[in-house]
């Protein structure tokens, strides 16, 4: 579908780090200087998905194809990045172009890794961000404000126009000079859409990642750090996934048969990676439905309010415009009683039209004709 999260923060938190792990790729080069990333390395990284494995282990396919996202490094920022400073202007351009932020903030002590603000301190971290986003937005909500006042004297329709989004833009500004996000405005929809093509930085959906060491594993609950940037973020009404970036590459570096223990050994019950990917698609509104069969169990990335027309474009746009209508069945059904027809037998398939709203979890079958 076309849908990216940018890993941005301030240099030497372990943003690359956490792209080399997510994409098993040693593409990114991650090393103990500010700008080691220039060009934004892009990874496409399979979704996590423990129903797709049942569907797998019970139809045994000649193939299993997951879901997957988009994962984007992106340069460090520091501070003055909005005037220019370090590699600003590149870093806003390409986070500009993402869809979700996933936003690493470094919990960890490290002499040998230092920190370009001088000492660890995660809530300060993503304040910087945050301050250099704003008043980068500032900054577009100020040109299309100078536009819209102009039009306001046009007369007519155009100008009542003009005038509602001069206002719209002027509450936007003042909270911005506030160092307020545009996410934490609680726009309604139309104002929304009034800024839809500005493509604010900070009007983009925010997952933090907490980055600590390994000897913080299990200790993550009484952790200063770890516990200011929850608190921070539940105030946002974000998620956060705690992690330690180093560790989660080393694991994606052993044969899968070793992957196990290693896990058990430190603790742990499954990478870490698995929940970034999995927050990461919830960040976005995103569900999956499979279909399943002998030749394939696949899974489909969806928006959550697709209607079964949209939901079978996602496969062609020929099953969306010859759409006739769709079986649905439940995977868990699925899973439960073994077989498509037993679901049959059960009552439990049912037979959709164009209105269905699909569900998260769906086994669809569609029925076209083009």
């Amino acid at each position: 579908m076309g849908l990216s999260i940018g890993i941005v923060g301030l240099p030497n938190v372990g943003k690359s780090t956490l792209f080399n792990a997510l994409s098993s790729a040693a593409s990114a080069q991650a090393a103990n200087y500010p700008f080691c990333t220039i060009e934004p390395n892009v990874g496409v990284v399979a979704v996590p998905d423990d129903r797709l494995d049942q569907l797998t282990a019970l139809i045994k396919p000649l193939k299993k194809i997951p879901t997957s996202l988009e994962f984007v490094d992106i340069a460090g920022l520091v501070r003055g990045a909005s005037k220019g400073e370090g590699l600003g202007n590149q870093f806003l351009a390409n986070i500009r172009q993402v869809n979700a932020v996933l936003h690493v903030l470094r919990c960890f002590e490290d002499d040998n890794v230092t920190h370009v603000e001088g000492g660890v301190d995660p809530v300060r971290d993503r304040d910087v961000v945050d301050t250099e986003l704003c008043l980068k937005d500032l900054e577009t909500v100020e040109k299309r404000r100078e536009r819209s006042l102009k039009n306001t004297k046009l007369g007519g329709k155009a100008a009542e126009e003009a005038k509602a989004e001069v206002a719209t833009l002027d509450r936007v500004k003042a909270a911005l000079d506030n160092g307020i996000t545009v996410r934490a405005q609680k726009l309604n929809e139309e104002e929304h859409a009034l800024l839809q093509d500005l493509f604010l930085l900070t009007d983009k959906p925010v997952l933090y990642v907490a980055n600590i060491s390994e000897g913080q594993i299990g200790k993550e609950d009484s952790d200063p750090r770890v516990k200011a940037v929850r608190e921070m973020a539940a105030k946002e009404g974000a998620s956060v996934v705690v992690l330690a970036a180093a560790l989660e590459s080393e694991i994606q570096q052993l044969p899968e048969s070793d992957r196990p223990g290693f896990l058990e050994s430190n603790g742990l019950t499954e990478p870490g990676l698995h929940k970034v990917v999995r927050e990461g698609y919830k960040l976005l509104g995103l569900w999956t439905y499979f279909t399943v069969g002998e030749q394939e169990c696949r899974a489909w990335t969806i928006h959550k309010g697709f209607k079964a027309p949209q939901a079978a474009g996602v496969i062609h746009s020929d099953f969306e415009r010859g759409f006739i209508k769709a079986e649905v069945m439940r995977w868990e059904d699925l899973v439960k009683l073994g077989s498509e027809s037993a679901v049959k037998e059960k009552g439990l398939l049912r037979v959709e039209g164009k209105e269905y709203l699909v569900q998260d979890g769906d086994c669809m079958h569609f029925r076209f004709n083009v």
